[in-house]
């Protein structure tokens, strides 16, 4: 039953924040959403060293290497990323004017975050396969 309940919260948030940083950061590039240029502060553009096009195809592939961690089994890692990088991101927002927006990234960002404590509780590991293979007994030998 307990696992049911954790399944019922798990997979719609592992879906969200799997899809939607996959779909951003492949946007990036195809400018179909929105113009993203437009959402970084002139603050932060300043202090760019390469041109804004440039730093959104960066933040672009970003986003999709998050996206696919949560989507690939790399749940929890996947989620504390994309908490950390949406509450990064309302920061700019906050800077740039976007209050709405930034506050929709911000709940975006605790979201991401119980997600990743959701996982945990399902016994997911933090990285993938680093514990299995320091368990397995081909590793364990001193060469």
């Amino acid at each position: 039953m307990k696992d049911e309940k954790l399944n019922a919260i798990y997979w719609p948030l592992r879906l969200t924040y799997g899809l939607v940083p996959l779909l951003a950061g492949l946007d990036k590039y195809f400018d179909l959403l929105a113009n993203w240029e437009s959402y970084l502060s002139p603050t932060a553009a300043s202090l760019l060293p390469v041109a804004p096009s440039t730093f959104l195809h960066v933040v672009g592939v970003v986003e999709i290497v998050v996206g696919l961690a949560v989507l690939s089994g790399a749940t929890r890692l996947g989620a504390l990323a994309a908490s950390g990088w949406l509450f990064v991101i309302s920061l700019d927002l906050v800077v740039g004017g976007f209050f709405d927006v930034a506050v929709r990234d911000l709940a975006m960002a605790v979201g991401a975050y119980t997600l990743a404590g959701v996982a945990a509780l399902r016994g997911e590991v933090l990285v993938p396969h680093l514990g299995s293979v320091a368990a397995h007994p081909a590793h364990a030998r001193s060469g």
